[in-house]
């Protein structure tokens, strides 16, 4: 037998060799640059954009509220522990640092950092073990206390009707004056996406 015809065509040796790596592991090697700001919903949970809209939302009914026309000055604010009451893992945080940034730019607040508080007492302790100048150390009781708090809780519903699913969000936000207790302002504001369900092509 001639080595020609022992080996096989080469039309058959590229199709198998195209299937053994259809069929082998596939990773995420080429990407681009997308822009943060534009609504991609791949897939039913929860996304950038939806916590982009929902930290908008917020922000633009307190601006738009008599509450916010009345406030005198630039009053301290802290944003304080946004609740998860969905049944999916959602970064908190992000979304109360979004809502912060928002609320910076609108150039009628001055903003405590709660989430920086242990690291600044960490820091206090270690200027007042001598280490630093007793002159440029800088201790505890100088601070200027927050006169308003944000609070929030993000709550969902997702309701499945035949191939559609429906998913609604709505986050209650609060914002309370710290020095009487009274709520100066609350709203509700809502997210709700729609998604139907289709084959997955391999």
């Amino acid at each position: 037998m001639t080595r020609a015809h022992s080996s096989l065509p080469l039309s058959l040796a590229a199709a198998l060799a195209m299937l053994a790596a259809c069929g082998g592991p596939r990773a995420f090697t080429r990407g681009e640059y997308s822009d943060p700001n534009e609504i991609d919903l791949l897939s039913d949970e929860w996304a950038p954009s939806d916590l982009q809209l929902i930290a908008k939302k917020v922000v633009s009914s307190l601006q738009g509220s008599g509450a916010f026309a009345n406030i005198q000055g630039r009053p301290v604010v802290v944003v304080g522990k946004l609740k998860n009451s969905t049944s999916e893992h959602i970064d908190m945080q992000s979304l109360a640092d979004k809502v912060q940034t928002a609320l910076v730019n609108t150039g009628k607040f001055q903003f405590t950092d709660r989430a920086s508080r242990q690291d600044v007492a960490e820091e206090y302790e270690y200027q007042g073990s001598g280490y630093v100048r007793p002159d440029q150390a800088k201790r505890p009781g100088g601070q200027i206390g927050a006169e308003y708090i944000m609070t929030g809780d993000l709550a969902s519903i997702k309701q499945a009707v035949g191939s559609d699913e429906f998913i609604y969000y709505k986050m209650t936000a609060k914002l309370t004056n710290l020095r009487t207790g009274i709520l100066e302002w609350t709203d509700e504001k809502e997210l709700k996406k729609k998604f139907r369900k289709r084959g997955i092509v391999p």
